[in-house]
């Protein structure tokens, strides 16, 4: 799983600095996940998403975020608690859900939202 930084979320998911209407920049849908390394419900959901990395892989790619280094990010999305993740679809508007998410409602998320599978 890819940690992105500002830059690297720019090219990879949304350019918040030259776009104000959302754009995603990605080639496949994304899950972002915004953490911090204190944060203890940010480590249930880590390994959980890391399985999903693996099954989802060439269908969806999943990226992490940390909230105490890439402040600016954290604020361009108002994160205001953690874990919060991203739900990136390539068509529409993203989605974001709070808390530690069971891996059964990931995958309902991952399939309604991102790959719209019904």
């Amino acid at each position: 799983m890819e940690h992105l930084t500002k830059q690297s979320f720019q090219e990879k998911v949304f350019n918040f600095e030259a776009n104000k209407d959302w754009k995603f920049e990605g080639d496949l849908p994304c899950i972002i996940d915004f953490y911090a390394d204190w944060c203890q419900p940010c480590k249930i959901v880590a390994p959980i998403l890391d399985e999903l990395s693996k099954d989802y892989e060439g269908k969806i790619n999943i990226y992490k975020v940390n909230t105490e280094e890439e402040t600016e990010l954290a604020a361009a999305f108002g994160i205001r608690s953690i874990p919060s993740i991203l739900f990136c679809p390539a068509d529409g508007q993203p989605q974001m859900a709070q808390g530690a998410l069971p891996k059964e409602t990931l995958i309902q998320a991952i399939n309604d939202v991102l790959l719209k599978e019904k």
